[in-house]
């Protein structure tokens, strides 16, 4: 789909982006991050998973987002049970190296499931359906007292990559004081799972369709940054969860440049500038 590469934003002053860092020092390295775009068919089209972020968090504080996190060191454990494209073929989609690939794909899984609960692991041939057994394990991931490859490992789980594909890359400006460097995934809703608000990073969770999303925070009830609103226009294309999956994508490494201007932000979008 093309995109204008610049349009008018509404973010409020002080909602935690367009915030200069440093301005006369270099700009923060960017964290490697994993964000999972989880969808379902609803009964009019595709619905996307949704989370409102409590407005204290650091980064994007009462932003609407979709599960995700950085990468913890321990996510590029090789040890990890694997099924599906293997990590060569994600550092070739994601442009990076294949310890790094390991890591985003772990990492996305992970904070899908402390997230939002729901699990994209099980065995080679099935995927788990009821995550009730694992409610600890999840407390666990969430505070970092175990690693996924332990979770995996001791629930005799295997990881499945199959159930994701690689959607998009964006990085966080370089004047912002918390830079990410996100690779986003798609994944569909496994049968016989839920998605719930059990996280405490959000107080309030729920499921949309990408049209309603957009217009929620065109109507000021909901603020969405620059990649989610983006991203939520590229899912109104699509009839069907499937028919994502199935969409072939080129991954473009973009980071947009934002400029303050009264009480919005002016967005210019170079893919040739990240």
């Amino acid at each position: 789909m093309d995109r204008p590469r610049e349009f008018v934003f509404d973010i409020p002053v002080g909602a935690g982006v367009g915030t200069k860092a440093n301005a006369d020092g270099p700009p923060v390295t960017p964290k490697d991050a994993a964000t999972v775009i989880l969808v379902r068919d609803g009964s009019q089209g595709v619905e996307v998973f949704l989370q409102h972020r409590v407005k204290g968090m650091p980064f994007a504080g009462g932003m609407t987002v979709f599960p995700g996190g950085g990468v913890d060191p321990r996510d590029a454990d090789a040890s990890v049970a694997w099924a599906g494209p293997p990590p060569s073929w994600w550092a070739e989609h994601f442009t990076c190296d294949e310890s790094l690939a390991r890591a985003l794909v772990c990492a996305a899984v992970r904070e899908t499931f402390e997230e939002s609960g729901v699990l994209l692991a099980g065995t080679e041939d099935a995927v788990v359906a009821d995550v009730t057994p694992y409610g600890e394990a999840r407390k666990a991931l969430e505070s970092r007292e175990i690693s996924l490859a332990a979770f995996l490992q001791d629930a005799r789980l295997t990881l499945r990559a199959d159930l994701l594909r690689p959607f998009a890359h964006w990085v966080t400006p370089p004047e912002e004081p918390r830079r990410y460097d996100t690779r986003f995934f798609s994944a569909k809703l496994p049968e016989g799972q839920r998605a719930d608000g059990a996280t405490s990073e959000a107080h309030a969770t729920g499921w949309q369709s990408p049209a309603a999303a957009i217009g929620d925070a065109r109507e000021g009830r909901r603020m969405l940054m620059p990649p989610t609103w983006l991203t939520l226009t590229d899912l109104d294309e699509f009839a069907t969860a499937d028919d994502l999956l199935a969409a072939p994508r080129e991954i473009v490494k973009t980071m947009p440049t934002l400029i303050q201007d009264g009480d919005k932000f002016r967005v210019v979008l170079d893919p040739t500038e990240a």
